[in-house]
């Protein structure tokens, strides 16, 4: 590997870990809302820029890390963790799932550069990694919390309310940050070397 290579890969590693830093204490911020457990998880959105900024693999890798970070300074104090198989699930799988974003990174980029309008595709690609994320946590949700549910409720359904929920908060969330920072977004996805 040339040292320009390396250069190029302590850059993206560097902006991993400042961006699931960030990521991480977004997470401290209150975000629970209305409902319960329906929560905005303002990190997501660092984690999708990064993601389109930086492609595939390094936002699976900051998602993972974010993962990891979260389950040891919140998931086992604030009593996320029930046992070793949910907690993979609902922290390193869940959140590491959230770099499927980066799959858009190409498409982004060129739609940029081509002063086309990327709204739609930061859209798309972001549902795809924020279901990704809920989908993990409805399933954790049906066989790990489903005696939390209320007494007359399915166990299914309750989780998928939860989690839809949080799933559908975090995307309006998006959606507005995109369409107001629309600006911010497009110079921060593209890299400047």
């Amino acid at each position: 590997m040339t040292n320009v290579g390396r250069s190029s890969d302590l850059i993206v590693i560097t902006e991993g870990a400042l961006i699931t830093a960030l990521a991480l204490v977004l997470s401290f911020v209150p975000h629970s809302t209305g409902v319960s457990s329906i929560e905005f998880m303002y990190g997501l959105i660092p984690m999708a820029i990064f993601a389109l900024r930086r492609g595939l693999k390094a936002g699976l890798m900051a998602g993972l890390v974010w993962g990891i970070l979260d389950l040891v300074l919140r998931g086992f104090s604030n009593g996320g963790f029930l046992n070793p198989l949910q907690g993979f699930v609902e922290y390193p799988l869940a959140f590491g799932v959230v770099g499927l974003i980066g799959l858009g990174s190409v498409r982004v980029k060129r739609a940029i550069e081509e002063g086309k309008s990327t709204l739609g595709l930061i859209i798309f690609y972001s549902a795809i990694g924020f279901f990704a994320k809920y989908f993990f946590h409805f399933i954790a949700g049906g066989i790990y919390w489903g005696s939390y549910a209320p007494k007359t409720m399915n166990p299914w359904i309750y989780s998928l309310v939860i989690n839809g929920g949080s799933f559908i908060a975090n995307m309006i969330m998006m959606l507005v940050l995109a369409v107001v920072l629309n600006r911010v977004f497009k110079r921060l996805i593209i890299v400047r070397n």
